[in-house]
């Protein structure tokens, strides 16, 4: 890889250090409150990565792609994107673990209505989520807020999967 390939891929995270060490030198306030946040975010993202990345390769490796075209793929219908709610709604975690899921789900030979619609679900409606806000807004609001939500991410998974295409295919990004 040539160094102008390299500078050019890393240039953000090269200008982003500058900034942070020199907030740290001169005693910058929100130079030093952007780098606490980041150095909590990053740790926080280097001890659930590894873990999620594990809990996916034994999906890959387990469960075979017949079962997931089967249940959630093309042909599965409006029962598959009830299985794809029930397996949104019941993990944790936050939103970034849940881009190997859909892209795991892609490779397997899911629809990606499906796959929109479990981003959309994974976002919003999780169990562990909505205990704390019926906790702190009520049952009501909660149950207000989740039928509202739930026919946007069908809405916007069908309008997709007309815009992509139903044999569309996540690609993972190469530098």
């Amino acid at each position: 890889m040539s160094w102008w390939k390299i500078i050019k891929a890393y240039f953000w995270f090269v200008i982003f250090t500058i900034f942070m060490l020199g907030s740290l030198a001169m005693g910058y306030d929100p130079g030093k409150e952007i780098y606490l946040n980041f150095s909590q975010f990053f740790w926080e993202m280097a001890a659930f990565l590894p873990l999620m990345f594990l809990l996916v390769g034994l999906f890959d490796v387990w469960v075979p792609k017949e079962r997931i075209e089967h249940h959630i793929g093309l042909e599965s219908g409006w029962l598959g994107s009830f299985w794809v709610i029930i397996l949104a709604t019941l993990q944790a975690g936050p939103l970034y673990g849940a881009f190997p899921i859909a892209y795991l789900l892609s490779k397997k030979g899911a629809s990606v209505r499906n796959i929109f619609i479990y981003l959309g679900t994974f976002s919003y409606i999780k169990i562990p989520l909505l205990t704390f806000e019926i906790g702190f807004l009520g049952l009501k609001f909660s149950l207000l807020r989740t039928m509202f939500s739930l026919p946007v991410f069908f809405v916007v998974g069908v309008l997709m999967e007309k815009y992509l295409g139903k044999d569309y295919k996540v690609r993972v990004a190469k530098l």
